[in-house]
């Protein structure tokens, strides 16, 4: 399948993996790659020389291209930007901010710039700022959310910016990327689906959980605060929700929260971590290779955009 942003990142399918944090290491981004798709990378909080060193690990397991997504409100920013230009990565994503002030080392290191957005005077604000595509995220997905829903905001990005246009949230098989499509996106980017990969390095019990996850597990805590994150319901969660219902401040709650997730992706304690994962967790049924998730996906996707609609 051939679309602009197969085109741009030289990759064989419009799939995109997730940066998230703690979960996109070099193992998930080399798989993803390697299966066709674009893996990324996820710099986080990362400081600059570890994420040179996943960038080197990742490049002894595939020839393909991968990116890095770059968290813009990291300590570690100006690092991880220049890491990625020293070590002659081509596909960056960028969340949390802005990237202007990296914009011009970027392009003339010749590297693709893609904003994830979650609204269209954002999206209009960086293909403004030279952005080579953006990925419209809804609120559906996991981790920090917008407003929007994936079905409301991808068609009204797709109609504001003449570059092309990536969606996520929501989507975890060949009925959301088709859709997708038909919403006017030219490639999707996927996080939870991918959490449980064969690859994926996170613990056990945090792949068991997602799996087993129903359509009303989904949680969103950190709104009254204005830092919406969705995650599976567990005892955080209900803590943390009660506390903000009592008027807790943002500085009384990030106690709950520190080192979360980490303590859920590699300790597997998923009763007091953060289990980000997006509402579409209630389809993800069981693990599988990247390259039987991606093949999978793209079948039933090629064949419902083929199908009549009468």
């Amino acid at each position: 399948m051939k679309t602009r942003v197969t085109e741009l990142l030289g990759i064989e399918y419009p799939i995109i993996q997730g940066g998230m944090a703690w979960v996109a290491e070099h193992n998930l981004a080399a798989a993803v790659s390697e299966a066709g798709g674009l893996g990324l990378i996820g710099g986080a909080n990362a400081p600059g020389e570890a994420v040179r060193e996943e960038i080197r690990k990742a490049r002894e397991m595939t020839k393909k291209p991968f990116g890095v997504n770059v968290m813009l409100m990291s300590p570690y920013a100006d690092d991880v930007a220049k890491v990625v230009v020293e070590e002659g990565i081509k596909v960056v994503t960028t969340g949390a901010g802005i990237p202007g002030k990296y914009m011009g080392m970027w392009k003339e290191a010749g590297i693709r710039v893609i904003p994830v957005v979650a609204s269209v005077a954002q999206a209009r604000m960086m293909e403004k700022g030279g952005a080579d595509a953006v990925v419209a995220e809804g609120m559906e997905s996991g981790g920090h959310i917008g407003e929007a829903t994936t079905m409301t905001l991808v068609p009204q990005v797709a109609d504001a910016v003449s570059i092309p246009v990536i969606a996520a949230g929501g989507i975890a098989d060949g009925r959301g990327i088709a859709a997708a499509f038909m919403l006017g996106a030219e490639a999707v980017q996927m996080g939870t689906r991918f959490v449980v990969s064969k690859e994926s390095i996170v613990h056990q019990n945090y792949k068991d959980r997602l799996i087993k996850a129903k359509d009303i597990d989904s949680a969103v805590t950190g709104t009254s605060h204005g830092h919406p994150i969705r995650c599976l319901r567990n005892k955080m969660t209900r803590e943390y929700i009660r506390l903000e219902k009592e008027g807790k401040s943002f500085e009384e709650l990030e106690y709950l929260t520190l080192g979360a997730l980490r303590k859920a992706v590699m300790d597997g304690d998923v009763e007091s971590g953060t289990v980000m994962a997006g509402q579409i967790a209630g389809m993800v049924k069981k693990e599988q290779t990247c390259k039987e998730m991606i093949e999978e996906m793209m079948a039933q996707a090629e064949a419902l955009l083929k199908k009549p609609l009468a």
